[in-house]
């Protein structure tokens, strides 16, 4: 086929549309194609994360008594270890490591309830009953991949309450069960707490990873080629597409109960109880502790959503009283975890993203509590080479509304995918030939990166 002087043209393909280019890009001859593809393999060949750890606060804490201070807040803003930063005295020890994290103080989404706020801070789109779709937790797996026999994506701990409708935001959708999360039980679980807390978590166990006790793993091993004889003969009479997606999720689940790395990933007893009572006896601290040890032993994406069901969302009424208790397991385990991974040499490789589905209203109401506020609130992110030490962005005088550089959830997705190396302009075709953007923002438009944080 004939050539015409570019690298990869032919006269069939030098169509209207193959003449878009990108500026000055035109001269050199290369199209919007070729430099979104340069692009791309730019931001991953810079990636440094490997995994990321999302400390879940579910129910969505007051932005205006923790991470961006205000007069009407009941707490007194101290200064950090990041010059010119301060956040709420209820975190005098995230305070000493703000030079590790990034506060978005702009940031704006779009639904006002738990459920709907929950979903779209997970997925980047609003509910929609025709469709599904997944988590950033599923797609930075199915991007990234596996790695060990750990699994790639977990989620502890589960919910009891309601669990069906919490749990849904993080799932994979359309993607596939492969990209779900595996949901674990309350690492710090114990029926005889003393003083409301659990003591060493030494018999915490997976239980689909766990063997019975009457079964060995030669057992095992006969009993997999009975099955496979079994499974020969019935082949012959039934071909079905499931035995595909079957074989590999049996494989995955025979890899994690076979592999002596995986149950040593999930053995909190593994760990000295300074480093336990470190993270702190609660569940949330140790869900956060489980998360470092499954991102270290391999695991992509960690949620560590270890505090009570609606434990935040106590803020409607008494809501400096609420923080007051919340608050010192949070500065806790956050801290930790941050030091944790920088000693072990993670925190280069590892995303830390600490958030809810919305912040407070900047009023308090009759109850003297916090309603939920959507319009502006704050999260924070550090780790996976992100820019700690600053502040992006600005709400006004009150922490109502956006004064300065909104950042959506889009943008945060896209920030996370440019650390890992994922094209965040990547879209993804449903079952129905749907198109779904993968860094969804608002009017359906493509989240950008945070530049400061890149």
């Amino acid at each position: 086929m004939e050539k015409v002087g570019c690298l990869d043209c032919t006269r069939e393909n030098l169509n209207r549309r193959a003449f878009l280019r990108v500026g000055s890009l035109t001269f050199l001859g290369i199209g919007l194609r070729q430099y979104l593809e340069a692009s791309s393999l730019m931001a991953a060949s810079n990636a440094k994360a490997k995994a990321c750890i999302l400390l879940w606060l579910e129910d969505g804490p007051s932005h205006v008594d923790t991470w961006d201070p205000k007069p009407s807040s009941g707490f007194r803003p101290i200064s950090t270890r990041a010059n010119g930063v301060q956040i709420s005295e209820l975190f005098p020890r995230v305070a000493r490591q703000m030079d590790k994290l990034a506060i978005i103080r702009s940031l704006h989404t779009e639904e006002l309830n738990h459920t709907e706020a929950t979903y779209y801070a997970l997925t980047g789109h609003r509910p929609n009953p025709a469709m599904e779709f997944p988590s950033l937790g599923a797609i930075v797996t199915k991007e990234m991949g596996p790695r060990n026999t750990v699994p790639p994506h977990v989620l502890a701990p589960k919910w009891d309450n309601d669990a069906a409708t919490y749990e849904r935001p993080f799932k994979a959708a359309f993607l596939g069960p492969q990209y779900d999360p595996l949901m674990l039980s309350d690492p710090n679980a114990c029926t005889e707490p003393k003083n409301g807390v659990c003591p060493a978590t030494k018999d915490f166990e997976v239980p689909d990873l766990t063997l019975p006790k009457s079964v060995s793993v030669e057992r095992l091993e006969h009993r997999r080629a009975l099955l496979q004889v079994v499974d020969a003969v019935y082949r012959e009479k039934a071909q079905r597409v499931e035995h595909a997606a079957m074989d590999n999720f049996t494989e995955q689940a025979l890899k994690m109960i076979l592999a002596p790395s995986v149950k040593e990933a999930f053995d909190l007893s593994k760990e000295p109880d300074k480093i336990k009572d470190a993270y702190g006896r609660n569940g949330f601290g140790q869900s956060v502790l489980l998360a470092r040890r499954l991102v270290e032993a391999g695991s992509r994406f960690v949620t560590a959503a270890g505090y009570p069901f609606n434990e935040w969302d106590k803020s409607h009424g008494e809501n400096d009283k609420n923080h007051r208790e919340q608050a010192p397991s949070l500065d806790q385990a956050l801290s930790t975890l941050l030091e944790d991974l920088k000693q072990r040499g993670l925190l280069e490789s590892t995303v830390v993203i600490v958030t809810g589905e919305f912040g407070r209203t900047p009023h308090i109401n009759p109850k003297a509590g916090r309603d939920h506020w959507p319009h502006c609130w704050s999260m924070l992110l550090g780790g996976g080479g992100l820019q700690g030490g600053q502040v992006v962005g600005a709400s006004d005088e009150r922490g109502a509304y956006v004064a300065d550089r909104m950042v959506t959830i889009g943008d945060v997705f896209a920030t996370v995918y440019k650390a890992f190396g994922i094209d965040w302009h990547k879209e993804y075709m449903t079952p129905i030939g749907r198109p779904v953007k993968i860094a969804n923002s608002i009017a359906d438009k493509t989240g950008e990166p945070i530049k400061e944080l890149i």
